[in-house]
């Protein structure tokens, strides 16, 4: 591939094209893998490897659309998935989320600013997506430790799909209507604060 004038399109593309609609690409990006570490970076890869919905990643991160790293986060997503789903296994994967899942944020909205230098990109990267995919696992993990205090862990595979769905569909109108983000994520906060409030509902109404 030909080298870039990056500096030129940034230029020639504008503040919303190269970094409000990034960033807001990025954000929904990062709320998802806060739920879920590997399948929005399945849908990214799948995305920019067939042309899809626009989406195009920064040069360094071409080995993403490689049919390798493909396969790779299409195995760890089924596992993932199927893992959540097994008490005491999801509140492994939460854990271990507090480091993977703000790394595969970074890496998830960097990726996309692809206009503007790797460094910028980079730093773009670590301050839209590490926060809010950290923010994410962490209220995933208030709903799932009380889910698992109120029904003794049977609740939470009916949390978990929850999540799948929210994390799906989170990336979805990131891809098709990234401007809607703000409103997706306000969205997503209020779910979540209802399930764990729902779920903190059950637990007091359990005979002591």
């Amino acid at each position: 591939m030909p080298d870039l004038d990056l500096s030129s399109i940034s230029a020639a593309a504008g503040p919303m094209q190269t970094w409000v609609l990034p960033a807001l690409l990025g954000l929904g990006l990062a709320s998802a893998t806060g739920l879920r570490t590997f399948l929005p970076l399945l849908m990214l890869a799948l995305s920019a490897k067939f042309e899809m919905f626009g989406v195009r990643l920064i040069d360094q991160m071409d080995w993403l659309v490689s049919w390798p790293a493909i396969a790779a986060l299409a195995t760890a997503t089924v596992a993932e998935f199927a893992g959540d789903k097994v008490p005491a296994i999801d509140h492994g994967l939460n854990a271990i989320g507090y480091v993977t899942r703000p790394i595969a944020g970074a890496v998830a909205a960097g990726s996309v600013f692809w206009n503007v230098d790797p460094s910028a990109a980079a730093i773009a990267g670590l301050i839209v997506g590490a926060p809010a995919a950290l923010a994410f696992n962490a209220a995933q993990t208030g709903v799932r430790v009380g889910s698992t205090a109120t029904t003794g862990g049977l609740g939470n595979p009916l949390v978990s799909l929850v999540e799948d769905v929210l994390a799906f569909l989170t990336v979805i109108v990131a891809f098709l209507a990234p401007i809607l983000i703000p409103i997706v994520v306000i969205a997503l906060i209020v779910v979540i604060y209802r399930l764990a409030r729902r779920v903190r509902a059950w637990r007091e109404a359990q005979p002591a």
